[in-house]
């Protein structure tokens, strides 16, 4: 029953095709909860005989159980379902259930009761025959496809600003804020350590509340594409400014790309936070913790960084310079402003809805 709601809860509706008779199926499927509203429509495998393509494929989107059914009407019903823009996922242990899981979107067989080739001609076998698992696996499955656009919302605009800041200086005929190998070593430790924390992030509260997606909706939507020029934009900018105002206020040319590069790596850190969440904001205190991994990672992040600044074989290879307390502040104050302006744009979009 637990079940069956949080199906529904999920924009899933849960249709009940059976041999029982209509009565029977009936009062199993009040007792379950299947149907919308408190309505529950029943149909029997004469009426689907009966029925043509168009009028069935009224039917089954009206209909909650349909009983006395044969596999010729599973088949039928999947198909109806399908041809309405439906993505069906159909469940079953029988070998006459194996034409209708093979033409279902995705084919869900039982792994203690299915037959060999109900399997087979499954996409998905519940090795513990429960019911429950399916919407364990639908929340898992949205749980990667968010983690997997966390990444990119990621990865693309913290890349898009490295490139251009190299881009404007080469543009603009300036000094370059940050060397090539620079470039190499804030790309190896954000790829080892910040891009991969994403991958760990629980399920986002109210995932399980929203519909289903369009499965033709591209992976990178508007909202994306302006996120990730916005966010381009801000660290690119900051870092390229940042490095500007040190060589006018008389820093030496080193010392100035350590500062510029711990801008960069700074404000990237504290973007992550913003990418953790793509349906709330990131300044909830009870979602702070919620992923122990991002944590870890900061922490390697920062130890890494440290020697990348402070120890002396590090400055030799990579052209750095140890650096006084103040000089961390600037690149923590870009840090958390592009945290707050992104929180801010978050807010904007979720205004227009």
């Amino acid at each position: 029953i637990e079940a069956i709601a949080t199906r529904h809860a999920a924009g899933i509706r849960v249709k009940m095709i059976t041999g029982d008779h209509a009565g029977t199926a009936e009062a199993i499927g009040r007792e379950m909860g299947i149907g919308q509203d408190g309505e529950l429509k029943v149909i029997t495998g004469v009426e689907i005989e009966a029925a043509s393509d168009e009028e069935l494929a009224k039917l089954a989107q009206e209909c909650d159980i349909f009983a006395r059914t044969s596999p010729e009407h599973k088949l039928r019903l999947v198909s109806a379902l399908q041809a309405a823009g439906e993505v069906v996922a159909m469940t079953g242990d029988g070998v006459n259930d194996a034409p209708a899981l093979k033409r279902a979107d995705v084919g869900v067989a039982m792994g203690i009761k299915g037959t060999e080739a109900t399997k087979e001609a499954a996409e998905i076998v519940l090795a513990d025959d429960n019911f429950a698992s399916i919407a364990k696996a639908v929340e898992e499955g949205r749980t990667i496809y968010d983690n997997l656009r966390k990444a990119i919302l990621f990865i693309l605009p913290t890349n898009g600003a490295q490139g251009l800041v190299i881009l404007a200086a080469v543009v603009l005929g300036m000094v370059l804020p940050i060397t090539p190998v620079q470039v190499l070593w804030v790309n190896m430790i954000v790829a080892v350590t910040l891009a991969l924390a994403l991958a760990f992030e629980p399920a986002e509260p109210g995932l399980m509340q929203r519909p289903p997606r369009d499965p033709g909706a591209a992976i990178i939507s508007l909202a994306f594409l302006v996120r990730i020029a916005l966010v381009s934009l801000l660290i690119g900018g900051a870092t390229i400014i940042v490095f500007q105002w040190q060589l006018q206020s008389g820093t030496e040319l080193d010392m100035a790309r350590s500062i510029a590069l711990n801008t960069l790596v700074i404000a990237q850190a504290c973007y992550l936070f913003n990418s953790r969440f793509l349906a709330t904001h990131s300044l909830n205190p009870a979602l702070l913790f919620t992923n122990k991994v991002v944590w870890l990672m900061i922490g390697i992040l920062l130890l890494l960084q440290l020697a990348f600044i402070y120890l002396p074989f590090m400055n030799a290879a990579f052209g750095t310079t140890p650096l006084a307390l103040q000089h961390w502040l600037m690149p923590l104050a870009v840090g958390v402003g592009v945290f707050l302006v992104i929180e801010a744009e978050k807010w904007v979009w979720q205004r227009l809805g």
